[in-house]
């Protein structure tokens, strides 16, 4: 056995030796309350759409520090892929783009939304797999990620978590909460970095039909730093009424390697022989940093004039900014350019109002204004406004069967009116659960894709801005069976999903090129691809998942998910001999047809100890790329023990773990389609502080 993994398992069991004699058995809720599905509150198993939940015991077993390692690891419908422009969620088949992301049911906007959400005050995450335009708006194609935070009724509760892991990654999360009288105070901090790693060191290049390694200083992950302060208040004036603020700052930059190079390649043929000769260039990788800043604001209060009706007003802001940190070289002096600068503001009036005891009413109005700022783009203040009404009523029709209707009408100023309805039937008899559900979506485009132009100078490829693209459309069916009790629960899901007017690129024809004087000057200019993009793809995704979960005695548990999901896209694709465009069917971009994921935990406490050993394993297949093809399936194993310690107002929590147990690594080139850029087996270990004072009440 390698002696770092005995020397770590040794460890782990260490952890356990100073534990006496056990006196209790673990205890997990299987029905935890949910809110996502319907903006109203339930019992899981009473909710009439199902709703998926991570708890805040599982995110801390896993010991994971961000919300897209959450999402993967603990889940079989949701996965993650890394390249240069980032990390890309895919949840049932479709990228992030079609998914909507709340914290507290309030839209998360923005380019690094994933990143601003710190996991170290999550009470848990809820996960809607559906189209959810009805409720919630533009976006909420393939599904809902809410993400809740704790509203502890403690007088104060801190804590602190830090965790290192190898190549530089270090995490650190802060939480103070604190309530006096009528008044509460919630505030995190988190800290993360990570240094640049690379795999494998070369890239690869094709010389005849062999292939030819060069050395790139090109890292597959790019060493970053980022801050993220957030702070809320509210005021609880009287059993009616209360009010809240709400702030966030964030600060993310890349920390690119400066004296990276990489090679170019030149085929040259001699027109007299015939023969092909190939040179390399070698060539600064980069020249600036990426930076992006954001701060956000916002308010609302909460009315109760009585149990049967609850009244909310949300007022937010979010205001982001990514700039090209230009480095100083022997030639220019260092300096910013402006990438782009969104602003979104969202307004919502809200109520709940139970009319009957069979009826509960939803319905609201919402107000939402974006604007985009680029001085690479020479955009200046491009906007757009919508306006919506939306209502929705769930109804107890006879004992064990409930339905759900719901219907926003939306109104764009770039895009006109719209209806988006939902419907939805739940049974419900002993321990089984049915549910049936149909909405329709759809997802405005971006104020990037309709006035911004991206220059892709390796490949010589212009993409053109299109302020005629139109919406994105969806319908989205969905059945869930479920059969739970107090120590298992079993799920089944299938979904069909038919999305048009998908936007994509079209690459121009060399006739729109020579019939458009712009078009033919970026031609001359070296531009050999001009693209624009368009309406012109759709798709149909259609599968199931299965997810079980059993509470064992002695402190086991052990459960676990399936998630199959059969995709089929179809776009138009120029053929630059013939000069004509074709039909082609493929996979849906980035989507995995077969997706697992097993969790299984060990809880054991004595007297003011609990130990905690946690394996977590996620698996998938081949990963479909429109560029790349597939890329290769891969499974990845992570152990992790934790330690508590009760010492009356305190907890101490250390922790050590083996991420990627079996060191899992994909060794393409530089710039492949990698199934996965974990850097191999890595060791971590992490320290939770905690504070409690109750002032009487029973700490959480």
């Amino acid at each position: 056995m390698n002696r770092q993994i005995a020397f770590t398992l040794a460890s782990l069991l260490a952890l356990s030796a100073a534990a006496g004699p056990a006196d209790s058995l673990h205890v997990v809720s299987l029905n935890p309350v949910v809110v996502t599905g319907t903006g109203t509150y339930h019992k899981a198993d009473n909710s009439p759409v199902a709703v998926r939940v991570i708890s805040a015991k599982e995110l801390r077993d896993a010991q994971v520090t961000n919300l897209q390692d959450a999402l993967s690891r603990l889940t079989s419908n949701i996965t993650t892929h890394t390249n240069g422009m980032g990390t890309f969620v895919n949840f049932n088949g479709v990228s992030d783009d079609y998914i909507l992301i709340l914290e507290n049911g309030k839209r998360v906007s923005g380019d690094d939304r994933w990143e601003r959400l710190s996991m170290g005050g999550v009470k848990r995450i809820e996960i809607f797999s559906g189209a959810a335009s009805a409720l919630y708006g533009s976006d909420a194609l393939a599904g809902v990620i809410n993400v809740i935070t704790d509203d502890t009724a403690d007088r104060v509760d801190a804590s602190s978590r830090t965790q290192m892991r190898s190549k530089g990654r270090f995490e650190q999360d802060i939480n103070v909460d604190a309530t006096v009288g009528r008044f509460s105070s919630q505030t995190s901090y988190t800290h993360r970095q990570a240094d640049n790693w690379q795999v494998n060191h070369y890239q690869a290049f094709s010389e005849g039909g062999r292939e030819v390694l060069k050395l790139t200083g090109r890292p597959m992950s790019t060493a970053f730093r980022s801050e993220n302060l957030s702070q809320q208040m509210e005021w609880q004036f009287d059993s009616r009424w209360s009010a809240y603020v709400k702030g966030n700052l964030y600060d993310n930059i890349t920390l690119r390697p400066r004296t990276a190079s990489y090679f170019t390649q030149k085929k040259t043929t001699d027109s007299s022989t015939g023969e092909t000769t190939y040179s390399y260039t070698s060539r600064q990788a980069y020249a600036y940093d990426l930076h992006h800043r954001s701060y956000s604001y916002g308010g609302g209060a909460r009315w109760a004039p009585n149990a049967r009706t609850h009244v909310y007003l949300d007022v937010q802001s979010d205001n982001f900014r990514s700039d090209y940190d230009y480095w100083q070289t022997a030639d220019a002096e260092a300096y910013d350019e402006t990438r782009k600068r969104t602003h979104y503001t969202n307004e919502t009036l809200r109520g709940i109002f139970r009319l009957s005891s069979r009826n509960k009413l939803s319905a609201g109005t919402e107000f939402v204004q974006e604007s985009l700022t680029s001085q690479s783009d020479h955009i200046d203040g491009e906007h757009t406004r919508t306006y919506n009404v939306f209502a929705q009523d769930e109804v107890r029709i006879v004992r064990g069967l409930e339905g759900v209707v719901g219907l926003r009408y939306t109104y764009n100023d770039n895009f006109g009116s719209r209806l988006t309805p939902n419907a939805g039937l739940f049974y419900h008899t002993g321990l089984f659960r049915v549910r049936a559900s149909y909405a329709a979506g759809y997802r405005t485009p971006t104020l990037s894709q309709l006035y911004a132009t991206d220059q892709a100078k390796t490949a010589a490829r212009y993409t053109l801005y299109n302020p005629s693209l139109e919406p994105e459309k969806n319908h989205f069916w969905n059945a869930n069976v479920e059969y739970g009790n107090h120590w298992m629960h079993l799920s089944l899901s299938g979904f069909i999903n038919k999305i048009r007017d998908m936007i994509n690129y079209r690459t121009m024809t060399q006739a729109e090129v020579d019939g458009d004087a712009r078009l033919t000057g970026l031609f001359n200019e070296g531009w050999t691809t001009i693209r624009q993009r368009d309406n012109i793809d759709k798709a149909t995704l259609q599968g199931f998942s299965t997810n079980v979960k059993f509470l064992l005695p002695q402190g086991f548990s052990i459960g676990g998910g399936y998630t199959f999901t059969d995709s089929e896209a179809e776009t138009r694709t120029l053929n630059k001999t013939t000069q004509r465009y074709e039909t082609t069917h493929t996979d849906v971009d980035k989507s995995v047809k077969h997706v697992g994921n097993v969790l299984a935990s060990w809880d054991h406490s004595w007297n003011r100890h609990h130990l905690n050993v946690t394996m977590n394993g996620h698996l998938q297949g081949r990963r479909f790329s429109s560029t790349y093809g597939y890329a290769d399936g891969y499974s990845q194993w992570d152990l992790s023990v934790k330690h508590s310690v009760s010492l009356r107002q305190f907890i101490l929590e250390p922790g050590v773990g083996i991420e990627n147990l079996f060191n899992m690594r994909d060794t393409a080139p530089w710039n492949s389609n990698y199934s996965t850029i974990n850097p191999g087996r890595s060791f971590l270990v992490s320290l939770t502080l905690r504070f409690h004072d109750a002032s009487g009440n029973t700490s959480k």
